[in-house]
């Protein structure tokens, strides 16, 4: 038997039913016999909703009004109703089984699971199965139009059926037409047989995803604006009704490790994900969240893994994953179990943890620990910030995917990271930038990752003429990449003004862009590694700025290298030192900044936050002009030995000072000659270097 459903919400209607989260208010339904064909009585309920506001569609499609629906039952006491009847009639027609047969997929995928779902009850067993009539009836009459095109109207065309929808009230109309076309394709001449149904999952299956597999681009999502704190349970539950490939949700993480609020979810197929696209701004308990196209590509870098380890680790299916972080690095499996206690056992006891390494196998802090079932994983999350030897130890929830992330990103960090040796071209005046409060900037917050600098000029439109040369600035993460920030340098403070009123939240290929006006000293806080909020400034992490090559050719000139400059080289980042010498013809291998400059500025900048990531944080130093003079008279020598001489310190603390570092190394053989400092630097020049957290030693 088929039980022939028709729904209608307080909002949209047709093919946009559901996208506008509104509630259900109008169920009406009737049971089919496909053997005697017969049928049993059709009933029609209402369905009182929480906000009875009505949209205009609603009300001129429907004819229903807020005060007839304010009497009605609401939606857990209508889907009680509507099991018993559908019991009744199938006993007076000598059945017991049934499915549900639906007008598309949006009813049943779109607004029933999801509206229950947030309601907090279940539906039964019967909404996880059921026909699509626009399906059947295209493989039924193959040279009908396309699935995405039928309506019940178009169906009951193609078959002569009549079509006037004002004989009947709303939804009886649309139940007697269905059932008369499932008639027609029950008929001697089509013989239909109702066989393949459409399913919707019960619960999202957690599981590992190699780097080898093929993902689909017309699969993946991106979801933007989750609460941090949200686990791969939680976002399923968003896409209720939808149905996730197994392993398909994979938690983003920042630059420290931390989730940044997005996640790529994969689905298993085109269909699933096109309908997870309508849900773009529905709510997560208060936060609406976007939801975008993403690729298979990118879905791979943040889930995949290649680690036989952790694929033996996740090959545990239906097991809930716990990050623990902030262990002792002395801490044992079984100062974790002991941890943990009786009451929360792990899975496979020892072989349930997993701890995060670096590649020369030192301890991170981090583990990854595997529950049965959920309630041992809630007895563990229970000991949160509980204490571990002398430290407190933080728990959360964790995926497959972020295990991999995790895994993948400290496994892939070199022992001592390095950057390329940089050719910076200086910004010549007058178009120097500017450090005071006079707002001639404007932020571009918001950009797509793959916006480049020809995007951000046609997006600025007629304001590109007003724009500075060497006046386009991106913002880049500890990664290299767009950050999704720029900074634009307008000629006046009135340009930006007018450019930040015309462009703020016009769209740069399928986002919006927020565009604000500010400073020159506001965007040198950001460029530099600080943060620009609501609340104010935050200082960069570290007062040396950490630079990257500029990405576009069009903006590299000769480098002006002053005469008084000088340079402080560490072998290991850059090239052997040299007499600083004037050249015109070609860029020179290292560029000089004069030693007054404040701070250093390019066309494309990175931001390398500190800690826990933190590449070179010795750079271009500013020597005093005593240094210079030295330099100048003195015969140049390779400030620093050959390689294997250096070592290089990580995690100092940010007091430490010459005479603990010397003492760490007592019964080593150091530098003889170098008791003054660890590179031979005027009180001066040592006073920028104690800012950054590591040192070079000899």
């Amino acid at each position: 038997s088929l039980v022939v459903l028709f729904g209608a919400t307080a909002g949209a209607y047709g093919a946009k039913l559901g996208s506008d989260e509104r509630e259900l208010i109008l169920l009406v339904w009737q049971v089919v016999d496909l053997h005697s064909k017969k049928v049993g009585t059709l009933h029609k309920s209402l369905v009182k909703a929480d906000n009875l506001d009505l949209s205009d569609q609603c009300r001129e499609v429907s004819g229903l009004t807020p005060e007839g629906l304010g009497k009605a039952e609401p939606l857990d006491r209508v889907l009680q109703q509507f099991s018993q009847l559908v019991s009744s009639d199938l006993k007076v027609l000598g059945r017991s089984s049934y499915t549900l047969c639906s007008d598309g997929q949006l009813l049943i995928r779109q607004v029933l699971h999801p509206e229950t779902s947030k309601k907090n009850f279940l539906l039964s067993d019967c909404f996880y199965s059921f026909y699509d009539l626009r399906k059947e009836f295209h493989t039924c009459y193959p040279s009908s139009a396309a699935v995405k095109d039928q309506t019940i109207k178009t169906m009951a065309e193609y078959l002569g059926l009549g079509t006037d929808e004002t004989e009947e009230d709303f939804g009886v109309w649309q139940v007697k037409t269905m059932v008369a076309i499932i008639f027609s394709m029950l008929s001697e001449s089509c013989n239909h047989i109702f066989t393949e149904p459409e399913t919707v999952k019960y619960k999202y299956e957690t599981g590992p995803c190699s780097k080898s597999e093929t993902v689909d681009s017309d699969t993946v999502i991106r979801a933007r604006g989750l609460p941090w704190q949200s686990s791969d349970q939680d976002i399923a539950r968003f896409f209720k009704g939808l149905n996730i490939a197994k392993g398909g949700v994979a938690l983003c993480l920042n630059a420290q490790g931390r989730r940044n609020g997005e996640a790529l979810v994969r689905f298993v197929n085109s269909e699933q994900r096109d309908l997870a696209l309508e849900r773009h701004k529905h709510h997560m308990g208060s936060r609406y969240i976007e939801v975008y196209k993403a690729t298979g590509e990118e879905f791979l870098k943040i889930a995949g893994g290649t680690s036989n380890e952790v694929a033996q680790f996740l090959s545990k299916e239906n097991q809930v994953i716990i990050r623990m972080r902030g262990l002792p690095f002395t801490a044992t499996q079984e100062d974790v179990l002991g941890f943990l206690g009786p009451e929360c056992p792990v899975t496979g006891g020892k072989e349930g943890l997993l701890f995060v390494k670096y590649p020369d196998g030192r301890p991170t802090g981090d583990a990854f620990v595997l529950f049965s079932c959920e309630e041992y994983a809630q007895n563990a999350l229970k000991k949160h910030k509980e204490i571990l030897g002398k430290r407190y130890i933080e728990l959360f929830r964790s995926t497959a995917a972020e295990v991999q992330q995790v895994l993948n990103r400290y496994m892939s960090t070199p022992l001592i990271p390095t950057l390329p040796t940089p050719i910076i071209p200086v910004i010549p005046p007058p178009y120097t930038i500017a450090t005071g409060s006079i707002r001639d900037c404007v932020r571009l917050r918001g950009l797509p990752y793959t916006a480049g600098i020809d995007d951000i000029l046609e997006f600025m439109g007629d304001a590109t003429a007003d724009i500075k040369p060497h006046g386009v600035h991106m913002v880049l993460n500890q990664q290299g990449r767009p950050s999704g920030d720029a900074f634009i340098q307008m000629k006046s403070a009135d340009k930006a003004f007018m450019v930040a009123q015309k462009c703020h939240k016009k769209m740069m290929k399928d986002r919006y862009v927020e565009v604000f006006q500010c400073s020159g000293e506001e965007m040198n806080f950001v460029l530099m590694g600080g943060t620009l909020n609501r609340s104010g400034l935050s200082p960069p992490p570290c007062k040396l700025p950490c630079l990257s090559p500029p990405a576009y050719a069009a903006f590299q000139t000769a480098a002006v290298i002053p005469a008084e400059a000088a340079l402080y080289q560490p072998q290991a980042l850059l090239p052997t030192t040299r007499t600083p010498q004037v050249s015109t013809a070609a860029p020179p291998t290292v560029t000089y900044y004069p030693a007054q400059a404040a701070q250093l500025y390019m066309n494309y900048t990175a931001y390398y936050p500190s800690p826990p990531v933190s590449p070179t944080t010795v750079g271009y130093i500013a020597a005093p002009p005593g240094a210079v003079a030295a330099a100048a008279t003195a015969t140049h020598t390779p400030i620093l030995p050959q390689p294997g001489a250096l070592v290089r310190m990580q995690g100092l603390p940010y007091n430490t000072g010459m005479k603990e570092i010397l003492s760490f190394f007592q019964g080593y053989q150091y530098a003889p000659d170098d008791y003054n400092g660890l590179i031979q630097l005027s009180d001066q020049a040592r006073s920028v270097l104690q800012a950054p957290k590591e040192w070079v030693c000899l």
